[in-house]
């Protein structure tokens, strides 16, 4: 093996076009990403191919051409615009004689050098352990196995299998930390809710303008620039609305194309403040060329934190940067505020914005009148949980008599699980 640089930024980048679009990414964005993290990109190594090489990811042939880069260039890192397997990642490392790091671990990389709170810096390292268990075998090659033969028997355990040990150890203990910390969030995500007041989060693309957004809403000074995932972790404001009212505004991460999986897992307590919001802010960069694109990709990405269900208002950002673009409104049908263009940065479309959300969020609950049997103990206990429950009583047959003030999202969600579906009404 050879020996690893203590340092070195020097990056070369790698990027393969597939038919597939499952497994395309966008050159640009990865570029930024390396510079985000702190690479200095020294060349770029493009091809095409049907399907990945087991071997190399990229075939022997353009494995020999990186090879030659590397050399010719002076890299000291290699950057894989896609997902590797521990295989290919350790073929690569032993011909390229440098480190190769793929898209999942640049990103995980990124979030370990912005996470600035407990919980951040908890939630990045179990997505960076989960993700170096299965590579633990490429730092110790020479140990991998125990060897038989006179004077050639080892210890009873070897320091491979020492480190997954220890690493398993360290995941279990992270995870029972993060259980603590999403306790302490739904705590107060309940005191919210019996105060009745309104949640709105901020989603979108990373570098949409989120943060910018945010300070300018709130008068806050969150951290804000013009790089890839400037913010990490979740911040919590109240809001004065032009009607009075007062709403709760939660700056969360941006998402980004092919998010790794450990990172949704391990940022589920945060992610969590855009599934249970009555109002999604979904921020969009409207100069953006593949806004449409970037867009569907929030979405998946809200699919699969189970915030699909989740009402939204889109906000084009960034109006600024469009020439002849002035701030206003989009209407539905129903003369529902459903677009707003403005520009975070100058503040001008800020009012149209407030008018919309003091506008969606009136009458952001509904009381309804339940009658559940015993059978429904289940649904009556989750409706307790969520602080949805504003009187019960018992009829004559034991029925309770539920009437709950709840989001209608909330009850949308409940609606469409099955052991629920039979005790509440569609309409």
């Amino acid at each position: 093996m050879f020996e690893r640089p203590k340092s070195g930024e020097r990056a070369l980048l790698v990027h393969l076009d597939f038919r597939q679009e499952s497994q395309q990414e966008d050159l640009d964005e990865f570029r930024d990403l390396a510079i985000s993290a702190g690479a200095e990109p020294v060349g770029v190594v493009t091809g095409s191919r049907q399907n990945p090489d087991s071997k190399y990811f990229v075939g022997s042939g353009k494995a020999e051409e990186i090879r030659q880069q590397v050399e010719q260039s002076g890299a000291e890192l290699v950057l894989v615009n896609h997902s590797l397997t521990p295989a290919q990642e350790r073929n690569l490392e032993r011909l390229l004689k440098c480190r190769v790091l793929d898209r999942t671990g640049l990103i995980l990389d990124i979030f370990a050098q912005r996470a600035r709170s407990h919980e951040g810096k908890l939630q990045v390292e179990l997505a960076q352990l989960k993700h170096l268990a299965t590579r633990l075998v490429r730092g110790w090659t020479h140990l991998e196995r125990q060897k038989g033969g006179i004077g050639l028997r080892g210890p009873g355990e070897t320091q491979l299998e020492t480190d997954r040990r220890l690493l398993g150890e360290r995941i279990k203990t992270l995870n029972r930390r993060l259980e603590k910390v999403l306790l302490q969030r739904e705590q107060g995500r309940k005191a919210r809710q019996r105060a009745e007041i309104p949640t709105v989060a901020l989603v979108g693309y990373t570098n949409a303008g989120k943060s910018t957004l945010f300070n300018r809403l709130t008068a806050e000074g969150v951290y804000a620039a013009d790089q890839l995932f400037a913010t990490l972790d979740p911040t919590l404001r109240r809001l004065p609305l032009p009607n009075g009212d007062n709403c709760i505004v939660a700056d969360t991460v941006g998402f980004i194309r092919h998010l790794p999986h450990d990172l949704v897992a391990a940022f589920r307590a945060t992610l969590q403040e855009s599934r249970d919001a009555d109002l999604l802010l979904h921020v969009v960069d409207a100069s953006d060329p593949e806004r449409d694109a970037k867009c569907e990709q929030v979405n998946a990405v809200l699919q699969e934190i189970g915030a699909a269900e989740v009402p939204q208002l889109e906000v084009f950002n960034k109006i600024d940067l469009i020439e002849g673009s002035k701030p206003h409104q989009d209407h539905d049908d129903d003369g529902r505020v459903v677009r707003v263009h403005v520009s975070a940065v100058s503040g001008s479309g800020i009012s149209f914005l407030m008018e919309a959300l003091a506008g969606r969020l009136q009458g952001h609950r509904v009381r309804r009148q339940l009658r559940l049997p015993p059978r429904a103990g289940r649904l009556r206990a989750r409706f307790y949980e969520m602080g949805a429950v504003v009187s019960e009583s018992l009829d004559e047959s034991g029925d309770w008599l539920l009437e709950i003030e709840i989001k209608p999202h909330h009850l949308a969600i409940l609606r469409n699980q099955r052991e629920f579906a039979d005790f509440l009404p569609q309409s």
